[in-house]
């Protein structure tokens, strides 16, 4: 399987370098910084800082679970002709390592792995050390869900920031000002998650996919998932029973799902059980109405928030 993807990836390289010999960069027509990132919360946090100075094209589209997105050659045109890369690491984006062991040196944009500095849940929901440049960690055994935790969420933002002043130290103090008014926005928005979950009579969640961590770490609460931390691992039989003691045993009254991934486990099993359902977003994209309706992170971890506390009451 790698032997193949690798073998894409140079394929990928190939016609990349063939094509941006005969294109120029939009970089070039317009007074702006090209930025590409691989999914939502990283796309929403560069528009916030780099405001008017700043291009920002997201890989996967609206409506689409990162977990099911694999890139194209389009996309990895679309990665070699910007001036910046943004992607989590962590494991997330699952064809990364690919993507850089074909391009090796020849990739000369800036990248900006976000993840870098965050503080790691470890198998226990313990936090660990800080990641740090160079530093070799099992990327598939870490959560990488850290921007469901605001406090976390600032890391990302830190790494975006300089990235930008990297690249364009012309506008420095403009990056620096809105990454200070992002973070302001980040501080409130962790106490109130912190003033509502301090009050909840419960303590315990569950989720169709474990990727509440972070959120689950930084407010005392306990998730328990019914699949893994890739939202389209199948559960055992004896996870599905485990799971169904765990949430008569703590009158567990809703099950939280995510809208981009099939609700169908779900659905089955609050059916059984004679409990509800609501929605828990992580994140990794919006749906198309949310993009519509010019949702962002801060309103959808609003409307997280409010299902918590319903769910935990």
């Amino acid at each position: 399987m790698f032997k193949k993807f690798n073998i894409l990836f140079s394929t990928f390289l190939v016609l990349s370098i063939l094509l941006i010999g005969c294109t120029s960069s939009s970089s070039e027509t317009e007074d702006k910084i090209d930025i590409v990132t691989t999914f939502y919360p990283l796309y929403d946090f560069a528009k916030k800082i780099g405001g008017e100075y700043v291009n920002v094209q997201n890989l996967v589209p609206t409506g689409v679970e990162p977990h099911d997105w694999t890139p194209k050659t389009r996309d990895m045109i679309k990665i070699t002709e910007a001036d910046m890369f943004i992607y989590n690491g962590l494991g997330f984006e699952n064809w990364i390592e690919n993507f850089f062991s074909s391009f090796e040196a020849n990739l000369s944009i800036e990248l900006v792995e976000a993840s870098l500095g965050a503080h790691l849940l470890d198998d226990e929901n313990d936090l660990e050390e800080e990641v740090r440049e160079g530093d070799e960690h099992d990327h598939g055994l870490n959560d990488p869900h850290i921007w469901l935790s605001p406090v976390q969420a600032k890391t990302l933002a830190e790494n975006i920031k300089q990235g930008l002043i990297n690249i364009d130290p012309k506008h420095k103090d403009e990056y620096e000002e809105r990454f200070l008014e992002l973070s302001a926005r980040l501080d409130e928005l962790h106490v109130k998650y912190k003033d509502v979950l301090e009050n909840v009579s419960k303590k315990e969640f569950v989720v169709s996919h474990q990727a509440f961590g972070y959120l689950a770490y930084e407010y005392g609460l306990t998730q328990k998932s019914i699949m893994g931390l890739s939202s389209d691992a199948e559960p055992t039989i004896q996870d599905y029973k485990n799971i169904s003691v765990y949430i008569k045993e703590n009158n567990i009254q809703y099950i939280l799902f995510e809208e981009l991934a099939s609700p169908k486990l779900t659905d089955t099993l609050a059916k059984e059980l004679n409990i509800k359902t609501l929605v828990l977003n992580p994140l990794e994209g919006l749906t198309k109405e949310q993009a519509s309706n010019g949702e962002d992170y801060f309103t959808i971890m609003e409307s997280n928030l409010t299902s918590l506390k319903k769910a935990l009451q």
